[in-house]
């Protein structure tokens, strides 16, 4: 692999000699996590980034490299090969070059121009590729046999021929495709009588835009409109534009056989390359959409991973509902079932029984917080809680997937003994303690932060969100005593079997004191040992430096560190004063170099140190249903999933609002992306509620003009230094200000 390096290098304007280190550690075993945490001085400091596209590329090279050894391979055995398609084949860098190359003498079905040609036409193809004055129809009758009965047979069978041999010219096929990438046009219509039963595809029904501008967001949903059968879909430049580039190597004159020399040309384009092009760009599209919706995807669900964590509390949990009742469990300060229980919120003549039930329940188990489901029902339960005046603080709790969790293996697992709904009220405690922790459980396409993911390629979509959570785990670290085998699953170099094994010796051991006891679990070798140690945390251990990110194999470095300043190792973990006295140059080694000890002094300053923010408390407005929401209304929101087009902000009731890309900020954005973060809170104006289609309109941007305009307006002062009386303006004011105005306002 390591020979890719020098084609890798400049495609990611690296060094080659970084590219082969990191092919090197590949090849070795290493994983990427791995890499950029504990190899940072063969790699220059690569990142994650990095380094996964050094992977991506050079996994491309070797399939490209298998398929062009193929086609030498396949063309060869023909006895077709030739110096000069031997050079060409050496030029090409592409796949899409490769094939165009062997298109000629790639095996196929019987075609026209194969009849044609085994019905002795290929000297009549020639006289109309030559072009010269003769009577066609003479020359044509020529060839007249018993499976050509006339001569404009045999002038159809030798356009066949040319036809195929214009298809198979790899210049041209380049030069049409070239017009396709500048010009081609992605147009869609709705098909006969499908205008009712396709409506959700309006937008579509007659609708034209070049392909290179398209979204990917756009791309999508008419390519899903198109597979479901409602749209019809063509990816076309202007034919006369394609026509010119393939007749003029070819026309020479105007004669009859160039008249039939166009034929033929035309015949070739719309019968061969227009639909084999349409198709090319066809999947390209789509490819290039799948990525950009696949990449956003991974993007959300690495913030919702890395969403701050409450961390260990005796937390109530409340799965809600209405006619089934809510079903309540008590977990203490490490996520195990302590309690489960049902009440009824919603039903008058049950309240006072459910509230002496609360009350009981806090008491008991010395429950510290809340944590409520922000589904069905969600919103009502909170207002019961707080009614209750209990002065414990309350969090809504996002609550996708927790009923695929509930029904998987996973859970059944951990609780064989209760039901669904007490696993899913667990759950979503546990994701309110450590969302990392109980996220890691679920599929990620079951969470509901991507676009159109059902319609990418689930494969890929698959494969990058397993290399999200990876580098999540192994960025925040895993307390090897507490954490499931779900999440040490995701550690680098373990893996499911492994972490299984590591969970039954905890349970055979009580819990590890040692990192180096990881060295007796069942197939964790050497090497897993070397990849995997410095991601696991034990906490009050026999060796303080096992609690932090420093891996073992740089203990001796940090062991002398605290010998030469005369301290003890703990003594010398996080003692600001003592680690600023090191000087790392003191203690380089081929091993050890700069950046790898400045990472081991700043994990010494922090051990341990939790990359994710802390959680801090939010509330909603007072309104609770879409009814509620009048337009021209300012409110808090927490936004809750970012797509290309848009962001959705959850203002408190059961729909989500949309906050067009145009309406995210003052200033020109692409990808709403750039301006926000999944859970970020926000101040948002509604400026448009249509209640039949349960859609909601929002602004983020004139919450910021009408800031802008009262701070301007505040500089005018009635006489007596006195402001003018006016209405509060919610957007100039923290989410946490907001919320008292709005209680005035709305009297709630």
């Amino acid at each position: 692999m390591t020979t890719f390096a020098p084609v890798i290098a400049p495609q990611l304007n690296l060094r080659t000699a970084q590219v082969e280190a990191v092919l090197s550690l590949f090849e070795e075993g290493a994983t990427i996590p791995f890499i950029a945490r504990y190899r940072k001085d063969k790699t220059g400091g690569l990142d994650e980034v990095q380094i996964q596209q050094v992977q991506d590329l050079s996994k491309q090279l070797k399939e490209f490299t298998e398929r062009k050894a193929f086609i030498v391979k396949t063309i060869t055995e023909q006895g077709k090969m030739t110096e000069a398609l031997q050079a060409e084949l050496d030029k090409a860098f592409t796949i899409t070059t490769l094939e165009d190359i062997y298109l000629p003498y790639k095996p196929k079905r019987r075609t026209k121009a194969q009849v044609a040609r085994e019905n002795g036409l290929d000297p009549l193809a020639a006289m109309m590729l030559a072009q010269q004055e003769a009577d066609i129809m003479s020359e044509a009758a020529g060839f007249i046999t018993e499976n050509v009965k006339t001569a404009e047979e045999a002038l159809q069978g030798a356009r066949d021929i040319v036809a195929e041999m214009v298809n198979e010219d790899a210049q041209l096929r380049a030069k049409l495709r070239k017009l396709f990438e500048n010009s081609a046009v992605l147009q869609s219509k709705v098909l006969s009588d499908k205008e009712a039963e396709g409506i959700k595809y309006k937008d579509y029904f007659d609708f034209s835009e070049p392909i290179h501008k398209i979204p990917s967001h756009r791309t999508l949903a008419i390519l899903r409109g198109f597979m479901e059968g409602f749209l019809r879909i063509s990816i076309l430049p202007v034919e006369e534009d394609a026509v010119f580039i393939l007749e003029e190597p070819y026309i020479k004159g105007i004669n009859a056989w160039s008249d039939q020399l166009r034929k033929a040309i035309k015949d070739a384009y719309r019968r061969l390359l227009q639909p084999s092009l349409e198709s090319e760009f066809r999947a390209a599209l789509k490819q290039k959409a799948d990525e950009e919706a696949i990449n956003v995807f991974a993007e959300n669900l690495r913030q919702l991973l890395l969403s701050a964590p409450l961390g260990s509390k005796k937390i109530l949990a409340i799965d809600p509902g209405y006619r089934t009742g809510c079903k309540v469990v008590c977990l203490d300060e490490k996520g195990e079932l302590q309690h489960a229980g049902l009440i009824f919120v919603h039903e008058p003549n049950r309240v006072y029984e459910s509230e002496h039930t609360i009350k009981e329940l806090v008491k008991r188990f010395g429950i510290q917080v809340f944590a409520i489901g922000d589904g069905t029902a969600g919103r009502e339960t909170e207002q019961f809680i707080k009614k209750m005046n209990l002065g414990l603080p309350v969090f809504m709790v996002n609550e996708d997937g927790a009923s695929v969790y509930s029904a998987s293996e996973t859970a059944r697992e951990e609780f064989p003994d209760e039901d669904v709904t007490v696993r899913g009220s667990v759950s979503i405690g546990r994701r309110l303690m450590d969302p990392l922790a109980e996220l890691v459980k679920i599929d990620p396409k079951s969470i509901g932060v991507g676009q159109y993911q059902h319609d990418v390629n689930q494969f890929r979509l698959k494969e990058r969100l397993d290399q999200t959570v990876v580098s999540c785990v192994n960025s925040v670290g895993v307390n090897l005593n507490t954490a499931s085998k779900h999440l040490l699953s995701y550690v680098s170099g373990i893996g499911g079997t492994i972490a299984d094994n590591i969970v039954k010796y905890r349970n055979e051991i009580g819990r590890f004191t040692d990192r180096k006891q990881l060295l007796k679990v069942t197939r964790l070798g050497d090497k897993a040992f070397e990849q995997c140690a410095g991601f696991l945390r034990i906490k009050e251990g026999n060796n303080p430096l096992d609690a932090s990110a420093v891996h073992p194999e740089a203990y001796p470095v940090v062991e002398k560190m605290a010998g030469d300043l005369g301290v003890e190792l703990a003594s010398l973990i996080g003692n600001d004063t003592l680690i600023r006295q090191i000087k790392p140059a003191a203690y380089a080694s081929e091993q050890f170099g700069e950046l790898t000890l400045k990472d081991i002094l700043a994990e010494l300053s922090k051990p341990g140190l939790d990359p994710r923010s802390e959680l801090e408390q939010f509330e909603f407005a007072n309104i609770y249903k879409i009814e509620d929401v009048k337009p021209g209304d300012i409110v808090p929101g927490m936004v809750t999933n970012l797509t290309r087009f848009g962001a959705f902000v959850d203002i408190g009731v059961k729909q989500d609002g949309l906050v067009h890309v145009s309406e995210v900020a003052n200033r020109y954005i692409s990808d709403p992306s750039e301006a926000l973060k999944l859970g970020q809170k926000v101040m948002v104006k509604v400026l448009e509620v249509d209640i039949p289609r349960k859609r909601i309109a929002l602004s983020i941007k004139q919450t910021q003009d009408a800031a802008a305009t009262k701070s301007s307006g505040n500089q005018k002062k009635h006489p007596g230094n006195k402001p003018a009386a006016k209405e509060t303006d919610l957007s100039s004011l923290s989410v946490s200000d907001a919320l008292s105005a709005l209680k005035k306002k709305f009297g709630r």
